[in-house]
Parts: C-alpha cells; sequence; structure tokens
C-alpha cells in the first residue's frame, strides 16, 4: 500500500536522507521516499501492519528528527 505524508520541521535535505534511510529499513517498510522540498514523503508498506508501521515510522522520526511532525494527506 502506498500511502502520502506532509512532512514539516525538516532542516535540511541531508537530514532528508537521514530519515529515509532510517525509515526504509523498518521491517514492513517497502520503500520511502523523502522530499525536503516540497515536505512530502511517500511511504510503501505492508497494509496489514499498517498500524505498528505507522508507530515505528513516528518513533524514528522522534528519535531522528524531534520537531519533525508529518500528517496523512
Amino acid at each position: 500500500m502506498k500511502s502520502k505524508f506532509k512532512i514539516k520541521g525538516l532542516d535540511c535535505a541531508n537530514c532528508a536522507s537521514q530519515l529515509e534511510r532510517a525509515i526504509q529499513k523498518l521491517d514492513g517498510v517497502e520503500s520511502a521516499s523523502i522530499s525536503f522540498m516540497t515536505e512530502k514523503m511517500e511511504l510503501e508498506y505492508d497494509e496489514t501492519r499498517k498500524e505498528e508501521i505507522m508507530k515505528n515510522v513516528k518513533k524514528v522520526i522522534k528519535k531522528e528528527e524531534p520537531d519533525v511532525t508529518i500528517q496523512e494527506l
């Protein structure tokens, strides 16, 4: 399943890439793409585990970039 998110509070393009790599390593995430310029994240994941995956994505974001917020579009 693919979902798009508005991602706010990223400081730089490098931060976006680091976050993208960390999210891609999560179990159940097939792909993650973060655009610093458009402040959007596209996530492809196992839809049967959406709740668990989103909880883990938020944990990673909070750990790597505490000031970043995401909102599903």
